[in-house]
């Protein structure tokens, strides 16, 4: 056999049926679903009269729309809680396992699937939600999916795809200190536009990716589809392993040891024809802000805005600043912030809540700050609160909400007012992502902790050098 990719393995191992000059019928192994795609899915399945095909496949959760304030109470929002109240009702119709506002297991859906052991590489997953490819990063093939192709998978476990071409970006090297996946992703997405990966299933590879931890290669899949790719995958090694180890549903299980053996054959084989092959060297990559109303808009922290020569629609870059209230040439260091965010299915897990309280403790917050602190789920609050990280937060002026997509995409109350300046770990910066002409800086954990202590765009590796963090 010829040299496959670790992408072509997956997809091939899962084809039932190919049509002729047309797509493939593609078996899917995982579907996730939650309260904003899925309500339509169902309504079509029983306008035809169909059940939910293999329910015990089909994993609910509720995330965009709840609040992450007093989850006790009844959802304020009449739209938000009939979507909320019409998930839980059509899952305990189907028989399918439900993550509701206030269960112990909810958070975001791309944050929940992994800590539960859910997601398995191999796998074939999909979500009626557009960051499905953080879960490439167990070694999957994972993507988002429309509301009629939602309906598609519940009645068939089957979904019918065109296969896309591969590319391997390889980064070699190791980041610096004060430098973290997100920036590392950014950094990507600003050398090859939101578009450079138009077309393209993207395999990350080389040394600095091997030194990644899981939850920040979940990262850097989150984004790959804010360069325009179909997914994002990462081979299977002994960091994913390890992770899969500590879930007990998945170290418990007997055939555990088996599962390990067989993924180890889930790797690139030596000479491979990708597509398209891209190099970075990691030690390039500073700590990354955007400065536009795209995610490819993005620069060094200490550089400056660049001229509209850069691209080719000139009207478009030049809107995109007078939005932001940005020009050519400026550097954006010391520039007043009015929110940051941290959270989202991006940076949403321990490891950040982490990264960020180790920049504040011994700080307080900036006074004309608003931080919104949003773990991805309540296991990761749970274990933030375990770990002390509340305790520093806290003593620091900071309050951590309760878990939900939150200032994301801003469904809930969680949203920036016009014209204000947000720091926002998430991954899209559109206009009007965080709410009506808010005006949206994406950046790491570090950077953004430093933002809320500072009050203003801090390079994070300044306040490093004070504390040696």
């Amino acid at each position: 056999m010829e040299p496959q990719t670790l992408f072509d393995k997956i997809w091939d191992a899962h084809v039932v049926k190919s049509v002729e000059e047309g797509p493939d019928v593609l078996y899917i192994d995982r579907h996730y679903i939650h309260e904003v795609t899925s309500p339509q899915a169902f309504g079509g399945l029983r306008q035809r009269g169909a059940v939910v095909f293999r329910p015990e496949r089909t994993t609910a959760t509720a995330d965009h729309n709840i609040p992450t304030t007093d989850q006790h109470l009844p959802i304020r929002d009449e739209v938000s809680r009939a979507q909320v109240e019409t998930l839980a009702m059509n899952c305990q119709a189907a028989g399918i396992e439900h993550f509701g506002i206030g269960h112990p297991s909810n958070g975001i859906v791309h944050v929940t699937g992994p800590e539960m052991g859910y997601t398995l590489p191999g796998m074939t997953i999909v979500c009626g939600d557009s960051h499905t490819s953080t879960h490439g990063a167990f070694g999957t093939i994972a993507f988002g999916i429309g509301t009629s192709e939602v309906e598609m998978v519940l009645a068939t476990q089957c979904i019918m795809q065109t296969k896309p071409a591969r590319m391997r970006i390889t980064i070699n090297g190791s980041l610096n200190k004060g430098v973290t996946s997100k920036d590392l992703i950014l950094y990507i997405i600003s050398s090859i536009s939101t578009g450079g990966a138009t077309g393209y299933f993207v395999e990350f590879a080389g040394e600095a990716v091997r030194q990644l931890s899981m939850e920040a290669r979940m990262t850097m899949c989150n984004m790959s589809i804010e360069m325009g790719a179909r997914g994002g995958l990462i081979a299977p090694d002994e960091v994913t392993y390890n992770y899969l180890s500590e879930i007990p549903a998945f170290s418990e299980s007997p055939m555990a040891q088996s599962l390990a053996d067989k993924w180890h054959s889930l790797q690139t084989d030596a000479g491979a024809v990708f597509d398209k092959e891209l190099h970075f060297d990691a030690s390039d990559v500073p700590p990354m802000i955007t400065y536009g109303t795209n995610p490819g808009m993005g620069m060094a922290i200490d550089g400056t805005i660049p001229d509209a020569a850069i691209t080719d629609n000139t009207s478009s870059y030049n809107k995109s600043l007078d939005y932001m209230g940005f020009r050519p040439g400026m550097s954006l260091l010391g520039h007043p912030v009015d929110y940051v965010f941290l959270g989202s299915c991006t940076n949403g897990r321990i490891e950040d809540l982490r990264a960020f309280a180790a920049m504040v403790e011994g700080r307080k917050k900036a006074p004309d700050v608003t931080v919104l602190i949003v773990p991805g789920s309540q296991k990761v609050a749970r274990e933030a609160e375990r770990e002390g990280l509340a305790d520093i937060l806290r003593r620091a002026g900071f309050e951590m909400r309760q878990p939900g997509c939150s200032s994301c995409l801003a469904m809930n109350d969680d949203k920036i007012p016009p014209g204000k300046y947000a720091v926002s770990t998430s991954n899209r910066n559109f206009e009007g992502r965080q709410g009506p002409g808010a005006r949206t800086i994406l950046a790491g954990p570090l950077t953004a902790a430093a933002a809320a202590v500072t009050g203003r765009i801090t390079d994070p590796r300044e306040l490093m050098r004070i504390c040696d963090f």
